[in-house]
């Protein structure tokens, strides 16, 4: 996993829906709304936090996005920052979504997660984040 992109390489990100957290409809719409708009999507479903690390890596991936709608993220959240810093990881862009109330929202930022999108964001705002991300990491 790297965030220093070469020039042709597409943009690798991980969209990951943890646990048992079965509200994917629109993490599965903002996959396809980025696989559009020419990143590559890998997504997967009901994983733990160190499995995602674990796809992460094994994936060479530039973002990990958690969609959350079923509380439970800061344990998430913590595990999966964790688990990425653990791998030697801390350069991929972690971001979040779903429904994450404002307090807990502040804790993750802290944390070093980077965009959290919540209920109504419009999937190119995230898009654009990342890809604005990606390109002033490569100056």
């Amino acid at each position: 996993m790297n965030t220093e992109i070469e020039a042709g390489e597409p943009i690798r990100v991980l969209l990951a829906k943890p646990t048992h957290d079965c509200h994917d409809r629109g993490v599965r719409l903002v996959a396809k709304k980025m696989r559009d708009a020419g990143l590559e999507v890998i997504f997967i479903n009901f994983l733990l936090p160190e499995e995602v690390v674990q796809a992460a890596v094994d994936e060479d991936v530039h973002v990990v996005g958690i969609s959350t709608s079923a509380g439970g993220h800061l344990p998430i959240f913590e595990d999966l920052l964790a688990g990425l810093a653990s791998q030697g990881r801390q350069d991929a862009v972690v971001i979040a979504g779903g429904v994450i109330p404002p307090g807990d929202a502040t804790k993750l930022e802290s944390w070093g997660v980077e965009a959290i999108f919540g209920p109504g964001t419009n999937a190119d705002q995230a898009i654009e984040m990342i890809k604005g991300r990606l390109q002033t990491s490569q100056s």
